[in-house]
């Protein structure tokens, strides 16, 4: 633990303006982000003694070894630099909140020739239209198939689409009229992008006007005696009306808002957010997250509203944000809002009214989310201490191996020889610090020698970012960071508490010696042999063999099968591009959209190689230049030998893709 006063600034040099902050750790990572309107003032509150700190704040300053600031003109300026850095450095002593759940999206891909509408999860892509989150997706596909009825939209993939084209027959929607067919032609690119416009309108809440026009329709038919006209009018009223019962009317018609509430304790936060569209629910979501950081309600807030919003803009950010407490900054917030947005965006707490009232319902959600949350995590906090604790009495550490880190080696019959190793922290795994080797030193199979090798490559760029961040020097004295180091948790900075290989005692013996070579003697080794599950150690005879039903050989199981699963999917990806390789490869300055070009007007590989350079000029994009650097690569590679029909000995001609 360090003394703050040994990293304390000296008086004045701190400036009084706004500003972002940066604590970081004896490794230079970057453990705590913070601004203020006042960087002198705020820093000064984290040096005074530290009875008189927050626990949590004591365990922050004394973990840091330095800060560090960076001073801007604005304060809304300080509240974009703070979010950008925390997403950037992963800090973990800054609030951060995981999503209870992978919300599905409804989706309308806009940026498709035929736009299609689908359910999506995950990250948002440009070019899509999102409408939601929703609780289900079962919900999403019922209020599609009531809408699909008015608004025929495309709804299949790719390949359907493809498919239906090729046949000149559509998919059984557009036999019913839920589809408008634009795979076969039935209606015009333009037709079909404005009936998905006008789906993406009523989404939003623009209701009336089709509602309105459709009645004007149906009593305009019967009064023309078309009856079945009218009747289908009718029919396709009633379906969105269904749709619109669907998520109930809470506020007034034009209203658009997000409503946050929190429940919170000592340790944990839950937010729930409504998200209220055209006066209806249109999506509701939450996220939970542990108060790593002395923070009160109205920074609980504040970084809600920077999570919710830090990647969304225009229509996405609402006009009203409603919340239970103003953030410190709230006039800032509220300006960076109206940023992201493109116009006025009012930040307020409700104080009467249908939006009090739905305010109080959003925060028994976040009071449920809670309660639901602390009851899953009970469960998995006392497993994980368990297994951590388990594998310390095996393998007689000193403390539970709170960073663990598993190696494996992966190839097929001796090719594209990789290696994987994943990161498990506090019995988690870390996915952004895993990482992938090939091995360069040799060829062939021999795993001893690859994990050796891997083992050495990963602790030698530890020692190197031990020296480079200024841990250590020669002769004892303090090394430079001339780099200037950016904190980022990456890069191999961080030592495990215990290593893991996948293998039994050659494996453990040779990353053992991988240590011993670089002096690297406080990290302990283990192997976990996939035959009986034991568990090896270094110069050691026997095995240790752990009980079935131990939670500690559970997560000694999951890391080594997770360093398996990311070798052996590296191993596939590399194994996939060596075959898809193509003599085109070699000529330099030729992207993928020129070789498909080349293969798109010879039609293969073989045809290409026959052509002239005169030939090769005529495709659109080709000077002489390139033709002769394409032709030359083609002359030096050697055709491969042909395909025979091992049925009929017949030579199969190359009409290949390419891919030769």
């Amino acid at each position: 633990m360090a003394d703050p006063s040994s990293y304390r600034p000296a008086p004045g040099q701190i400036p009084d303006s706004p500003g972002v902050y940066k604590f970081r750790d004896e490794h230079r990572r970057v453990i705590y982000v913070g601004k203020a309107k006042s960087l002198r003032q705020r820093l000064a509150n984290y040096f005074q003694p530290l009875v008189n700190l927050h626990p949590r704040t004591a365990t922050m300053v004394t973990t840091a070894a330095s800060v560090e600031w960076t001073v801007v003109s604005t304060e809304v300026e300080a509240l974009q630099l703070e979010y950008s850095w925390i997403k950037e450095y992963d800090p973990r002593f800054n609030v951060k909140y995981r999503d209870d759940k992978s919300y599905p999206y409804l989706a309308v891909t806009l940026n498709e020739e035929f736009p299609r509408v689908q359910v999506l999860r995950g990250h948002k892509k440009k070019g899509v239209r999102y409408f939601g989150p929703y609780a289900h997706a079962w919900a999403i596909r019922e209020t599609v198939d009531l809408m699909l009825r008015v608004f025929p939209v495309r709804t299949c993939s790719a390949g359907v689409f493809r498919n239906a084209a090729a046949a000149g027959r559509p998919c059984l929607l557009g036999y019913i009229g839920k589809c408008s067919a634009p795979c076969v032609g039935r209606v015009t690119p333009e037709e079909h992008r404005e009936l998905a416009e006008d789906f993406c309108d009523f989404m939003a809440g623009r209701t009336g006007t089709y509602i309105r026009r459709l009645e004007k329709g149906m009593a305009e038919a019967a009064e023309e005696m078309e009856y079945e006209k009218a009747a289908r009018l009718r029919d396709d009223i009633e379906a969105l009306r269904r749709a619109m019962e669907k998520s109930a009317v809470v506020l007034a018609d034009a209203t658009d808002a997000d409503l946050v509430a929190l429940a919170e304790d000592e340790l944990e936060a839950a937010v729930q957010i409504f998200h209220v569209r055209g006066g209806r629910v249109r999506g509701q979501r939450g996220w939970v997250t542990d108060k790593v950081e002395a923070v009160d309600t109205a920074g609980l807030v504040e970084h809600a509203l920077q999570q919710l919003y830090g990647e969304e803009s225009g229509d996405a950010v609402p006009k009203e944000v409603l919340v239970p407490a103003l953030p410190e900054d709230a006039e800032a917030v509220a300006q960076w809002l109206s940023g992201r947005r493109g116009s006025q965006v009012s930040l307020r707490i409700p104080q009467r009214g249908d939006k009090k009232d739905l305010m109080a319902t959003v925060a028994r959600n976040a009071q449920q989310a809670l309660a639901l949350h602390k009851t899953k995590r009970a469960g998995d906090l006392t497993t994980r201490s368990r297994a951590l604790e388990e594998i310390a009495e095996a393998l007689d550490l000193d403390s539970a191996p709170l960073r663990i880190e598993c190696f494996d080696i992966s190839h097929l019959q001796g090719e594209d020889v990789v290696a994987s190793m994943v990161v498990f922290e506090d019995g988690l795994p870390r996915k952004s610090e895993y990482r992938r080797f090939q091995i360069k030193s040799f060829e062939g199979q021999d795993d001893v020698r690859s994990m050796h090798e891997v083992i050495g490559r990963r602790f030698r760029r530890y020692l190197a970012e031990k020296e480079r961040t200024g841990e250590w020097g020669e002769d004892g004295e303090v090394a430079v960071d001339e780099a200037g180091d950016e904190g980022r948790p990456k890069r191999f900075a961080y030592p495990p508490q215990l290593v893991v290989v996948d293998g039994g005692q050659p494996q453990v013996a040779a990353a053992r010696r991988a240590l011993d070579e670089l002096g690297i003697d406080d990290i302990a080794v283990c192997g976990l042999a996939k035959r009986l599950e034991e568990v090896w150690l270094p110069g050691e005879d026997d095995p240790v063999v752990l009980p079935r039903s131990s939670e500690g050989l559970y997560l000694l199981q999951r890391v080594r099968d997770t360093a398996h699963d990311f070798a052996i999917r590296y191993q596939r990806s590399k194994r996939t591009k060596r075959l898809r390789s193509s003599p085109l490869d070699d000529v330099p300055g030729l992207g993928d959209t020129r070789k498909q070009a080349l293969i798109k007007h010879f039609g293969s590989v073989k045809r290409l190689r026959q052509a002239t350079i005169e030939q090769i000029c005529e495709v659109p994009g080709f000077g002489r230049k390139t033709a002769e650097a394409v032709a030359v690569a083609l002359a030096r590679a050697t055709p491969a030998a042909p395909a025979v029909n091992t049925a009929t000995g017949e030579i199969m001609e190359d009409d290949g893709d390419g891919t030769a």
